[in-house]
């Protein structure tokens, strides 16, 4: 399996377990709340109930960010190839392998490794229209781009 796939499943993979978490985040949230309800009395009571309203409001501000980053990553286009760095592409430097689709850490394909990045992080602005053969300056560090994919 080409690479390009390889790394946008493994982002699709990240995205999910993600999704799940804060979901099951939520549910035990809505949970606490009934039960708050049902239980305790006074002041105790209302400083409880609005420490999980924050934690659901904090819950629900995570779901948004997952369904944004969802709808950036079916964005990409695995068909398109580019000789310019573009959301989806496979960017390989003299310094590190890049992935331009959401940011979800570091993956390894076929002994290689590969930051899945967001382009709008400081380093996906810098790569973002660049050809094989640019020169990157990031962090008072330079390096080439080799290959784009």
């Amino acid at each position: 399996m080409e690479t390009k796939q390889l790394l946008y499943q493994q982002c699709e993979a990240f995205l999910k377990q993600r999704l799940q978490s804060i979901q099951q985040k939520i549910k035990e949230i809505e949970k606490s709340l009934l039960s708050e309800t049902k239980s305790s009395a006074g002041d105790k009571h209302e400083t409880g109930r609005a420490m999980l309203q924050l934690e659901r409001e904090k819950a629900g501000m995570q779901l948004a960010e997952v369904q944004k980053e969802s709808a950036l990553l079916s964005r990409v286009n695995l068909e398109q190839s580019s000789k310019i760095v573009h959301l989806g592409s496979v960017v390989r430097t003299t310094q590190a392998n890049y992935f331009l689709a959401i940011s979800c850490g570091l993956h390894e394909i076929n002994d290689i490794c590969f930051y899945a990045i967001s382009p709008s992080t400081p380093i996906g602005k810098l790569l973002l229209g660049k050809k094989k053969g640019a020169l990157i300056t990031f962090r008072a560090q330079s390096f080439t781009i080799t290959a784009i994919e």
